[in-house]
């Protein structure tokens, strides 16, 4: 709609002269959501004021986790990269940048909610891998 309004013409008449002329050119046809059902998630999405951020993270597979969640979740994967590891060294190193990381939170917790971890005992957990190779 580039056109300016005339004068002496209601806001609203113009604006329904312009979607008459847009349906006739057929500008309305090949729109994204024609033909497919109504989502009744996207409309109760909508009255979050973040919803369409909300739906872009989680089309294109991001998450957003508050940081004492997510060091939870890289605990974890860590953890399991520790099973598969190679040697003692790279176990060692996995564990040690981990508790570096649970130690900083620890000492300067960030918002959201507690952390729930310490640091590991990484001969402990050597000791383990050591176990389970044999």
């Amino acid at each position: 709609m580039t056109e300016r309004k005339p004068p002496g013409v209601s806001f609203e008449s113009f604006v329904d002269k312009q979607i008459r002329d847009a349906e006739r050119r057929g500008e309305f046809a090949a729109l994204s959501g024609a033909g497919k059902p109504f989502d009744p998630a996207a409309e109760a999405a909508s009255y979050d004021e973040n919803w369409w951020i909300k739906r872009k993270l989680a089309r294109e597979g991001f998450s957003v986790l508050p940081p004492s969640l997510a060091l939870r979740k890289e605990a974890e994967e860590t953890l399991e990269a520790v099973a598969k590891a190679p040697s003692e060294r790279i176990v060692r190193r996995l564990l040690t940048e981990l508790n570096d990381k649970i130690r900083d939170m620890m000492f300067k917790p960030p918002p959201g909610p507690p952390l729930g971890l310490k640091p590991y005992d990484v001969d402990e957990i050597v000791r383990q891998w050591q176990e389970n190779r044999t």
